[in-house]
């Protein structure tokens, strides 16, 4: 388990391959804001919830210059079912050794009806241009998260 960025310091670098296997690099990604955000699995509730919103606000990120990641351990392949079945239009990053989720600090202890064990916390960064982070959201709730984002976004865009 990793410490968790904070703002202000430089964005762990990563390198992962997106839904149709393509890598996808920070260095790659110059220039523009980044939304990374890390969820426990595909087409479960929480986790629909919160790439739908984030797809219904893609033109608002995009108008801002920002590409929006979301990153889990499902496989590429679950990743493309996920996209189709709820006609998504982010990039899904598959992480099954969770080496990105861990250097973002997502790889936490949960618990669930009395037991432990470790697995993705959803949590959320926002990247500058020049690759620092700008804002976190380490404990995220699905529900009206994506906005949230976007509202900081267009906050900090604006200075």
């Amino acid at each position: 388990m990793s410490d968790i960025p904070q703002i202000g310091q430089p964005a762990p670098d990563f390198s992962s391959p997106d839904h149709n296997g393509n890598l996808v690099s920070l260095n790659d990604l110059n220039s523009q804001w980044i939304v990374i955000y890390f969820y426990p699995k595909d087409d479960t509730p929480g986790c629909t919830t919160e790439a739908t919103d984030f797809t219904a606000l893609h033109q608002e990120f995009s108008k801002l210059g920002a590409k929006v990641l979301g990153v889990s351990p499902d496989s590429g392949k679950a990743h493309c079912k996920f996209i189709d079945k709820h006609n998504l239009s982010i990039t899904l990053l598959s992480d099954p050794e969770h080496q990105l989720i861990e250097a973002y600090g997502g790889w936490r202890l949960k618990k669930f009806m009395g037991k432990e064990y470790m697995g993705v916390a959803r949590s959320t960064f926002l990247i500058s241009p020049d690759h620092i982070i700008a804002y976190t959201w380490p404990n995220v709730k699905a529900k009206g998260h994506a906005q949230a984002v976007l509202n900081k976004l267009q906050e900090l865009a604006a200075n």
